[in-house]
């Protein structure tokens, strides 16, 4: 904040946006390189999205989820169980980002097990380098120090594990302590978008369902068609026992999250001794829930899935240009989304950022993960428009590292 409160620094204004394109308060545009901080699915100012809030704003904008219900929020409930085998995923608690969605998903985990008979299922297992959200319990699964501000020593307990390897070494006792297990599925996002190895989901699963540990699945960063299908499990074939889904979900025009999970766990909080105590102000906003039945339907109606494979081949042809460059280390990739990294270098000197603020003079706003420059634009990107990004980085680089 030295920096920003500086009287001479110029805060980036941005004013207007449309499909990949943004806009500051002089005019100048940018290409959106990574998606409003991940959010944003089938670009700016969509009509079908805008037309849909406002239908929605002409009826009310919000109720009281609290003892009621509305029209949309059992629409988008339904549509979004539907996207998982009959039978598997069949209920959704909503509340208001990424952060509540895994309070939700790790607050039902323990108190299932605690008020089913299995009390001494306790702790929540997590992977290093993990990152799940800022608010305490989902901060207090993260595996990024950095990331933990205050401190590392607070909120569940929690079992940490490098790998899928690490959990054959757990003592015969350490899995019956375990509610659940909690993962980004392929590719852990604020890591540095490092990629799990092939089969990785499959057999944690496999891991799961051997002794009987919940698998919660954050899949907030990975969902509605990153990875190249609708959720990134169901690349490995893989349903959870609870699913964390947020920013793409509204298309990424408002705030909303959903919590999904199974009959098995439903019928685990029924009775008055039971009640899920976790309610927000704007859980099931209808603004929200129209938003993102809108999002869904964009999915359908303009073939997203179905243009991405083309979209990803040219993507990867286009980070193949850059690893020729001296000072990119490795490129990551996992369907539309890239980290790039470069180094060595000290990251006091924060080369990352310097990178990705040269390269706003070249027509691209994003951001890195400390010297891992992420780029994961919006799916309606076309091809000249991944070109123009990855040329950018490359200008920027090649200014900012010789």
């Amino acid at each position: 904040m030295r920096e920003w409160c500086a009287p001479e620094h110029e805060p980036l204004l941005l004013a207007e946006g449309k499909g990949c394109v943004l806009r500051d308060q002089h005019g100048r545009e940018y290409l959106d390189g990574n998606s409003s901080i991940w959010t944003n699915i089938h670009g700016h100012g969509h009509p079908v999205i805008h037309a849909a809030i406002k239908e929605q704003l002409d009826r009310v904008a919000h109720t009281s989820f609290l003892g009621f219900t509305h029209e949309p929020a059992i629409r988008l409930a339904k549509e979004l169980v539907d996207f998982f085998p009959e039978g598997t995923l069949t209920r959704a608690f909503y509340s208001d980002d990424g952060s509540t969605a895994v309070e939700c998903a790790l607050r039902m985990a323990l108190q299932f097990w605690r008020q089913n008979g299995c009390p001494e299922r306790d702790t929540i297992l997590a992977f290093d380098h993990a990152y799940h959200g800022d608010t305490l319990g989902a901060a207090s699964t993260g595996g990024i120090p950095l990331f933990k501000g205050s401190g590392n020593d607070f909120g569940y307990r929690t079992l940490r594990v490098p790998d899928l390897d690490r959990l054959d070494a757990l003592t015969r006792d350490e899995p019956r302590r375990l509610a659940a297990v909690i993962l980004e599925p392929l590719i852990q996002g604020s890591a540095g978008m490092r990629l799990w190895p092939r089969g990785m989901l499959a057999a944690l699963r496999q891991w799961c369902d051997r002794h009987d540990v919940l698998l919660i699945l954050d899949e907030v960063m990975t969902g509605f068609g990153r990875t190249g299908m609708m959720f990134a499990c169901e690349i490995e074939g893989v349903t959870p026992d609870l699913i964390c889904l947020a920013k793409g979900l509204t298309g990424g025009l408002l705030p909303m999250a959903a919590t999904l999970t199974t009959e098995r766990v439903f019928e685990g909080f029924l009775g008055r001794e039971k009640t899920f105590y976790y309610g927000h102000s704007y859980t099931a906003s209808q603004l929200g829930c129209a938003a993102a039945l809108a999002s869904l339907r964009v999915f359908r109606e303009e073939r997203v899935l179905e243009s991405l494979p083309g979209k990803t081949a040219c993507f990867t042809s286009l980070l193949d240009g850059l690893r020729a460059l001296p000072r990119v280390k490795e490129i990551r990739q996992c369907g539309m989304i890239a980290g790039i990294e470069i180094g060595p270098f000290d990251t006091a000197l924060l080369t990352g950022a310097a990178v990705c603020l040269a390269a706003r003079k070249h027509g691209l706003l994003t951001r890195p993960i400390l010297d891992t420059l992420v780029l994961m634009p919006p799916l309606c990107v076309t091809s000249s428009e991944l070109e123009r990004m990855t040329r950018a980085l490359k200008l920027a680089l090649e200014e900012v590292c010789g």
